[in-house]
């Protein structure tokens, strides 16, 4: 009996002892954030049955490969030239010869099919392309036509030429999502098909104007998913294989990158007016806004930053510093309110604007144009 006990406490001693060693070994804190990220991503991923796994097999054949071929034209200085080449010269005369010099241009992105060989895709990635090469995951390779592309969302939608079947994406509804959601990327990234990346959402609405891009018009969907280069145009799936948003720039920098994607809905009606108009119509009445935050009352108010002279809303009377409270029926409560009710009134309509100023409450009719009308004032 003492035998025993002696041999149990032996046993117990080296559980113990080997069970404050494993602890020690895994001590979260002596792990880097993102190599914890990255265990924890692995150990659910290779869950039997995992839902990432499940996922992927519903949308991940329909994910694409985008080669693209454009032409680059450049000037370069004629070596017939006698000129004695002066830095300032060219600048102030213009007078400097220079031969046409043209190269292809290689480049390469993601895309994924929703609809029968209808290919959805960045804009930046086909945008001036001569030349468009799509890869199935299959293998099979097909010519493809832009049928339209919109710059200011970065979305692009591809025709394929050829015969089905097609693999086809489901797509999701993005108003559902939640921040702390997973978030799943695919994509190409360097030419590597099918390249998986697992996240969470981490963020709602992001306005680009956070980020410093002012030549888009869109909120986007964070994520810590891995979206790198050539996963551009690719879907961002949630749990249950569904599209939820179209994977559009990375901001990198110390420590883990911010991934960014184009919220679905959004995009369902940008492709619709690709598919029937060819573009997309973009209202607007010519105003920069401004997101100010009160700190007594906790409050945000929308005021305007600049007025582009000659634009509906200078016609109109708005100022700088003026305060937009109501759009028609939408009160607003920050800057993206006031686009969306603008653009919810399109153009050629008046939308009347409930402003402060002063002190004062006044009322101004507005009618919003298309944004490529008001670059001509600018």
């Amino acid at each position: 009996m003492f035998s025993s006990a002696k041999n149990f406490f032996k046993k117990s001693n080296l559980v113990f002892v080997s069970a404050l060693i494993f602890g020690l070994s895994l001590n979260t804190k002596s792990f880097s954030s993102s190599y914890k990220k990255r265990i924890d991503n692995l150990l659910i991923a290779n869950e039997s049955n995992s839902f990432i796994t499940k996922a992927i097999e519903k949308s991940g054949p329909a994910v694409v490969t985008i080669d693209t071929q454009r032409l680059i034209k450049s000037n370069k200085l004629s070596r017939n030239s006698k000129i004695l080449i002066d830095p300032y010269f060219d600048r102030f005369f213009g007078l400097i010869p220079f031969e046409s010099q043209e190269r292809i241009e290689a480049g390469q992105g993601s895309g994924v099919i929703i609809d029968n060989g209808i290919v959805l895709t960045n804009a930046h990635v086909v945008n001036q392309s001569e030349k468009l090469i799509v890869g199935l995951k299959d293998g099979r390779k097909f010519s493809g036509k832009v049928l339209g592309q919109d710059m200011l969302t970065d979305l692009a939608v591809i025709k394929l030429k050829g015969k089905g079947p097609w693999p086809k994406a489901r797509l999701g509804n993005s108003d559902e999502i939640k921040v702390g959601d997973w978030a799943i990327a695919v994509g190409n990234p360097y030419g590597l098909e099918n390249t998986v990346t697992l996240g969470i959402i981490s963020n709602l609405n992001r306005n680009v104007a956070q980020l410093g891009i002012y030549d888009k018009k869109i909120d986007l969907i964070q994520t810590d998913a891995a979206i790198n280069p050539g996963n551009s145009g690719g879907p961002l799936l949630n749990n249950k294989g569904e599209v939820i948003g179209i994977n559009t720039l990375i901001r990198s920098g110390p420590g883990a990158g911010l991934s960014f994607a184009i919220p679905i809905n959004k995009v369902k009606t940008i492709v619709n007016e690709l598919l029937v108009n060819g573009k997309v119509i973009h209202p607007m009445i010519g105003v920069s806004l401004i997101n100010e935050t009160s700190l007594d009352s906790n409050s945000t108010k929308v005021k305007v930053g600049y007025v582009v002279p000659k634009s509906p809303a200078a016609k109109r009377g708005i100022l700088i510093n003026d305060i937009i409270l109501k759009v028609e029926k939408e009160y607003i409560y920050k800057s993206s309110d006031v686009v969306d009710a603008i653009n919810k009134n399109g153009i050629n309509k008046f939308a009347t604007i409930l402003i402060e100023r002063n002190n004062r409450l006044i009322k101004i009719n507005v009618k919003p144009i298309d944004i490529r009308e008001l670059t001509k004032y600018k």
